[in-house]
């Protein structure tokens, strides 16, 4: 059998350029619309997966590949699993499914016969094509219907009927996400024009001398592979994405990420900072003013922000602790060391009620030290907020807690000497940089609650230091943890009943927010109405995410004073604030939510002196995997073990459950699957960083970081 079109096209990659005369441009900025095979139309499909230039559509991996290479008997055939048969049409025509129209055709071999599906078609079209009789070649998952395989949508070759039995399949052949309105074949054809193209002209991002170090081969290579993959490696390789040509593609992208890290690492090393030096026996003093003993794990991490803040470069490090460990009075003992030595310190956290929480919090802890402070957010009249930024001018509040409010262009630091960020993954990179212009180089501590595995905070947090709190204060009280049956509603209900008349507080967590048409699941806003109606006596509120912030803060202040009992909402209260009250936390189709994020859920409650419970409700059973799932919650408060357990299950990319979590976006690498191509990737990119600062012994690796990574990192240019 001759090469597919697409293949043929790809060779051409080996024949002299030619380049149209009005887009001498290069790959990163060739508009993808004038590539062969695309025009307007296609361009606008592309574009849907943010594919506007040459490399882009280059750089758009296949998800999976089929082997075309190995033909299955009929009668051999399993489902689940994507497979490539030969035979010939037996019957084909419009059928239908229930009620629903169809076009089926009836393919048979020398071992029997099956039923090929579309359910989205052109009747015109397809009885055109299809004739009784015909070769086909066909590729795609089986999967069963009432006992019987079939192929839906499959991929169709028409192929000799004389000759059927003896036909050779073409190879192993990409498969991409899928583009509406736009065919496997069609984008295959585009992106072999795509390498016809460039492919000479390719530049290689990593160096010769890294290429040798690690044995990778080169990026046209790599990129040919991937796209037009040949028989020199395995099926079971290139179906499992570990050929040489991944393995390449997969250090790149970890290089490039740890590159970017590991200049801004640098590049705050260098720079001049503040050196705050801290008298011992004060801090004994402060320490021994507390309402109680540190733990041993709050003594080392402060040891280590003391050091840290003597230094003559700018601290620039993360705390890590669980849901109630006692990093924020970590935060505020640095604040201290750092006022009473004439500084300014900012807080910035991301709601406005967190953000009163820690001005109260600061009163209590802080007062006997008479501390002028502000409190900075949108609930200001524009009367007190000049008052504020004309007090913060001059250096008369040290220390300032607020929103976002504080990275406005009119608040202004004389003297800031330490930015405290909480709840960091809810800011971005930018927003962390913008708070530290405020001064000359501040002391950055950021703090987060999310139990992060080693294996990730080296890669979302690798430009920063890194200190953990992995111990809870004694006293703290242990959540009891259930699994309650979807079918026990009435069980639910009582013990809810129980905790409320006893004028204690909960909250019912729901995935939706509504409800949904495709999903069978209920919804926060009608539950509160059927919740409400259950416990009449009781006072419901409903939170969510399109809640206006206003009503959101009124509805949070009145649960935290007690005004509301029961809270109902979605995961917005994820990150939320101490109500001491709040012994009881509900949620529902808990196996819809990561382990993570049950685990920042069930924090919410357990911060009094009353014993709490939190209940997770599933319509699985025992014996389910997310049954056996959730028994992790039950079996430990742990959140590091959680963390890990939630990674190995989930993996990276819903790890942290949003987008603004800082998780790097990655096209091929997988941080579970390819940790130890990140190490080797993250020793080369410190190690290149630290004999090449400026990156100019080989331009390209500066060209293309700051492109990828520039604007992600906020990485200044590095000269």
């Amino acid at each position: 059998m001759s090469l597919p079109s697409w293949k043929r096209e790809a060779q051409k990659a080996d024949r002299p350029v030619v380049r149209n005369s009005v887009f001498q441009k290069s790959l990163d900025e060739y508009p993808v619309r004038f590539i062969k095979g695309v025009g307007p139309y296609f361009a606008d499909l592309l574009l849907q997966k943010q594919i506007e230039t040459a490399e882009d559509l280059l750089f758009y991996y296949p998800h999976k590949y089929l082997d075309q290479r190995a033909l299955v008997r009929i009668t051999d055939l399993t489902p689940g699993k994507d497979r490539v048969i030969a035979g010939r049409i037996v019957t084909c025509g419009i059928a239908f499914a229930g009620r629903r129209k169809i076009f089926e055709i009836l393919l048979g071999d020398d071992t029997g016969a099956i039923s090929l599906k579309w359910f989205r078609f052109n009747p015109r079209q397809m009885m055109g094509i299809f004739k009784k009789g015909m070769g086909l070649l066909v590729s795609g998952e089986a999967s069963e219907f009432r006992r019987n395989i079939q192929f839906i949508h499959p991929t169709v070759q028409i192929v000799d009927a004389d000759v059927v039995e003896q036909v050779s399949a073409p190879g192993i052949v990409p498969v991409y996400s899928q583009i509406a309105g736009l065919g496997q074949k069609s984008l295959r054809k585009i992106v072999a024009n795509t390498f016809g193209l460039f492919g000479n002209t390719l530049v290689d991002p990593l160096p010769e001398s890294i290429r040798q170090k690690r044995s990778l081969i080169s990026k046209k290579e790599s990129l040919q592979e991937i796209h037009f993959p040949s028989s020199t490696s395995s099926s079971e390789e290139i179906l499992s994405f570990r050929t040489p040509a991944y393995y390449r593609e997969i250090y790149e992208e970890f290089f490039f990420m740890e590159l970017g890290l590991a200049l801004r690492r640098s590049l705050i090393k260098k720079e001049e900072g503040i050196s705050i030096k801290v008298d011992v026996e004060t801090v004994t003093v402060w320490k021994q003013g507390l309402p109680f003993t540190l733990t041993g794990a709050q003594e080392r991490v402060f040891e280590e922000i003391v050091h840290d803040i003597t230094e003559p470069h700018p601290m620039n490090r993360l705390l890590q602790g669980d849901v109630g460990s006692g990093k924020t009075v970590i935060a505020f003992l640095a604040a201290l060391a750092a006022i009473e030595k004439g500084y300014q310190v900012a807080l910035m956290a991301p709601t406005e009620i967190l953000a009163e929480q820690h001005y109260r919090n600061a009163g209590k802890l802080l007062g006997s030290f008479k501390i002028p402070m502000a409190l900075l957010t949108s609930r200001l009249t524009l009367d007190e907020k000049r008052r504020a930024h004309a007090r913060i001018r001059k250096g008369l509040f040290p220390f300032v807690i607020g929103t976002h409010a504080l990275i406005a262009e009119k608040v202004s630091f004389p003297q800031l000497g330490l930015v405290i960020i909480d709840e960091q993954h809810r800011f971005g990179v930018l927003q962390r940089a913008a708070l530290k212009e405020k001064g000359k180089n501040p002391h950055v501590l950021v703090m987060t609650a999310t139990p992060i595995p080693r294996t990730l905070s080296m890669t979302i947090y690798g430009d920063l230091d890194l200190s953990v709190i992995d111990e809870l204060p004694p006293g703290r009280q242990k959540i009891e943890t259930r699994i309650v049956s979807e079918k026990n509603r009435r069980i639910l209900y009582n013990l809810l009943k129980e905790r409320l008349e006893k004028g204690e507080q909960g909250y019912v967590v729901y995935p939706l927010i509504e409800e949904s048409e495709k999903l069978a699941l209920r919804d926060a806003t009608r539950m509160s109405e059927e919740l409400q109606q259950i416990f009449p006596k009781i006072s419901i509120a409903l939170l969510h995410g399109k809640t206006p912030t206003d009503e959101k803060e009124s509805i949070m202040r009145s649960f935290q004073s007690g005004g509301i009992q029961l809270l109902v909402s979605t995961t917005v209260i994820e990150v939320g604030i101490d109500v001491p009250n709040a012994t009881l936390m509900v949620i529902e189709h808990a196996e819809r939510f990561g382990l993570s994020q049950l685990h920042q859920l069930r924090g919410r409650v357990g911060r009094g002196s009353k014993a709490s419970l939190c209940l997770l409700v599933t319509a699985f059973g025992g014996n389910s995997p997310a049954y056996q799932r959730l028994k992790v919650m039950c079996e430990t408060q742990d959140g590091f073990k959680i963390a890990e357990e939630d990674l190995k299950i989930r993996g990276p990319g819903d790890f942290l459950g949003t987008r603004q979590s800082g998780l790097p976006e990655l096209r091929v690498a997988n941080l579970i699957r390819d940790y130890s191509i990140l190490k080797i990737a993250r020793e080369d990119a410190f190690e290149w960083i630290q004999k090449d600062p400026k990156l100019s012994s080989y331009p390209p690796l500066k060209d293309i970081l700051l492109r990828r990574w520039g604007q992600k990192l906020a990485l200044a240019d590095v000269g």
